[in-house]
């Protein structure tokens, strides 16, 4: 089955959306440079503005108990956007040093919060300076207190993006996605042990690069409902395109999705029966597509 993506919202003359998740009634997804998230509702057709003053929050995800969270790349933190419309600092810093640009996010059953921290550099003030060495995956622990501790878990990332938690909590896919030349894009699964650190990767899948350039890997990607990693990925500048490449847990590439646009950046499922994929681009559109997948996510 070949997915046709409607498009649901135009990009606007502000662009780039991302972090789209499903609250089992309604879309969201971040406008990230107009500081907006927005909220989608399936029954009327209406995209309405649902936050405002995100300060180019990206990532968004929902805890076990339906809390959302977001990576807050202009405010460098991440942080909690309560119902009533405040926004609570879960992190701004590891090792004692300020964050970069938070980028996108996974919650696992006992709450702990896996985020990437590369520098995306149109997401904060031009001000702003690196006040780390390196460019990781970080892991907030809550505490009996209601704190967060933060610890660094990869040593080995270049520019990480895309993360999730497997549905079985023992792993940790992660996308590393840097544009260099000589670095590869590759699709990582790491191991979860026990203390919350991380054991060494296994490299699903690698993008290489042609005379035009590299080819674009991973940016977001979900998990559909046999455990299989649903991805956005590739460019118009080399490679195949821009895709929805569905991988299964191992790498085999199971399916490819061409998508309308130049550069996808992230994908979730929702809808009734959660067989709708939603997609979000760099040029700021949003679209779905209905497929033969059921996605699966850990709230609702």
């Amino acid at each position: 089955m070949q997915w046709k993506f409607e498009l649901l919202m135009k990009p606007p003359a502000v662009p780039l959306t991302e972090g789209p998740v499903w609250d089992g009634e309604h879309l969201y997804f971040t406008h990230i440079r107009a500081s907006r998230i927005m909220r989608y509702d399936p029954g009327s057709g209406v995209i309405a503005e649902a936050r405002a003053g995100t300060n180019r929050t990206n990532g968004l995800a929902f805890d076990a108990e339906g809390r959302l969270f977001g990576c807050c790349s202009g405010g460098r933190a991440i942080v909690r956007l309560d119902s009533d419309g405040k926004n609570a600092v879960i992190a701004d810093r590891v090792e004692g040093r300020r964050l970069n640009t938070p980028n996108d996010l996974a919650i696992d059953r006992k709450g702990r919060i896996w985020f990437t921290n590369p520098v995306n550099e149109g997401n904060w003030d031009k001000t702003e300076q690196m006040e780390l060495d390196n460019k990781s995956v970080i892991r907030c622990d809550p505490q009996k207190d209601g704190s967060y501790t933060t610890t660094r878990v990869t040593f080995d990332t270049t520019m990480p993006n895309g993360i999730l938690v497997s549905q079985d909590q023992s792993t940790l896919y992660v996308a590393e996605s840097g544009y260099a030349r000589g670095i590869a894009r590759e699709l990582r699964a790491y191991p979860i042990k026990d203390d919350g650190s991380l054991g060494t990767y296994t490299t699903l899948f690698t993008w290489g690069e042609d005379a035009r350039g590299v080819h674009r890997g991973i940016d977001g990607m979900c998990l559909d409902r046999d455990g299989n990693i649903v991805a956005t990925s590739g460019w118009e500048v080399s490679g195949p395109g821009p895709m929805i490449t569905v991988f299964s847990p191992t790498g085999r590439v199971l399916e490819t999705h061409p998508v309308p646009a130049i550069r996808p950046t992230n994908c979730c499922f929702g809808g009734r029966d959660m067989t709708t994929l939603f997609v979000t681009t760099t040029q700021g559109h949003f679209f779905k597509a209905e497929t033969n997948r059921v996605g699966w996510v850990m709230y609702p």
